[in-house]
Formats: structure tokens, sequence, C-alpha cells
């Protein structure tokens, strides 16, 4: 809702309601085509104070209920107003009735005066309400503000974490690919020692046979001429 369209719309009934709640003392005042040509201003008048109204209606669409409620209120007051305004009017153009001026005007008078004090009432709730929306509108600026920028380092979190994720995913392979080196080491290494052991085997064998050899010929040469 657009709290100036609305407080424009309220100074518009305003200016309106100043001008046509002086109309029915006038036209009681008047008579033939003078009276005739007021009511049909009158009615104008309260043609355009309709529009207004039904114009500030449409602006409380879309507010919280807590504004909008006797902000509605005050709007069905104004309607309540011009109807009484529109009765008297059509009083005072019925023939006979301007014999009774001189009794009703007093009355009139403290009926205006209790409209004016009335008007003044309405009017500072709601310059109230207007104020409670412009804070609460502020307030929701702020929180549409917070919201995107929480948005944005949600979004730049999301990006980190993606990006950690592949190195993660690099990584893994990095050590998927390590381990089957190692695996294929340690096959490497088995086989080495199978064939350490073998040797080693038959190093041995081979100093043994030699030994005997040796033996035989030492037997041979110094034993068997004795």
């Amino acid at each position: 809702m657009s709290s100036e369209e609305f407080e424009k719309l309220h100074e518009m009934y305003s200016s309106l309601y100043d001008e046509v709640k002086l109309m029915p003392e006038r036209a009681q005042r008047c008579q033939g085509e003078e009276r005739k040509r007021i009511v049909r201003d009158f009615e104008e008048r309260v043609s355009e104070a309709e529009e207004v109204l039904q114009g500030m209606e449409q602006e409380l669409f879309g507010i919280p209920s807590s504004f909008r409620t006797p902000m509605s209120t005050k709007i069905r007051l104004y309607r309540r107003d011009l109807a009484k305004l529109q009765r008297e009017i059509h009083l005072s153009a019925t023939p006979g009735f301007s014999s009774h001026i001189g009794d009703g005007r007093q009355g009139i008078y403290a009926t205006q005066n209790d409209q004016s004090t009335h008007l003044q009432s309405q009017r500072a709730l709601l310059i109230q309400g207007t104020e409670s929306l412009n804070n609460a509108s502020k307030s929701i600026e702020r929180s549409q503000r917070i919201a995107a920028e929480t948005d944005q380092i949600g979004t730049d979190i999301i990006e980190e974490l993606g990006e950690q994720r592949d190195q993660l995913d690099r990584t893994r392979d990095r050590l998927i690919h390590t381990g089957e080196n190692l695996s294929r080491s340690r096959k490497i290494l088995r086989a080495m020692s199978r064939r350490l052991v073998t040797n080693k085997l038959l190093l041995s064998v081979i100093i043994i046979m030699e030994l005997a050899i040796l033996a035989g010929v030492v037997y041979l040469k110094f034993f068997r001429k004795k």
C-alpha cells in the first residue's frame, strides 16, 4: 500500500466534505433555481467524494488486517456522514421545509460542530495509522534486504561447498590410484622376497656341494695315499 497516495485521497475527501457540509444550510436559505443549483452542485461533490472513498478502499488492499480494519471503519463513518448530509439536502429541497429553518438552525450548527470535532479526531487517528504503516513498510524493507543478503550468503556457501566437493572427489581419486599403486608394490615386494629366499636356498645348496667336493678332494689327496 502507498501511504502517500492514501494521504492524498484523504486530503481530497476532507476538502470535498468541508465544501458539501455547508450546502444543506445554503440550500435552506435559497429559493427556486438557486436552491436547485446548490442541490446539483451538492450531488456532484458527493459523487466525487464517493469516488475518492472507493480509491481509499482500494489502497487498503494488501496491508495487514491490524491496519486495514481501523481505516475501513473510518471510511464507513465518512459514508455515514455523507448520507446524513444527503438527507439534509433532500429535506431542504422539500416544499415547506424552509419554515423550519429558524427552529432547526441551532441544531444544525451543533451538528456541524460535532462533525468537526469528530473529523479532527478521525484525522488524528489517520495520521497515527499512517505513521504506523510507514514504520511497517520500513520494517518490511529491512526484512527484504536482510533476506536478500542471506540468500546471497547461502548461494556463496553452496558454491564453496561445491568447490570443496570437487576437491574431495579429486583427492579420493588420487587416494584410489595411490592404493592401486601400493597394491602393485606389495605384490612386487612379495615376488622379490620369494626370489630372495629361493636364491638363498640355491646358494646354500651350492655352498654345501662345494664343501662336499672340497672335503672329497682333501680326502682323496691326503688320506687315500696312506
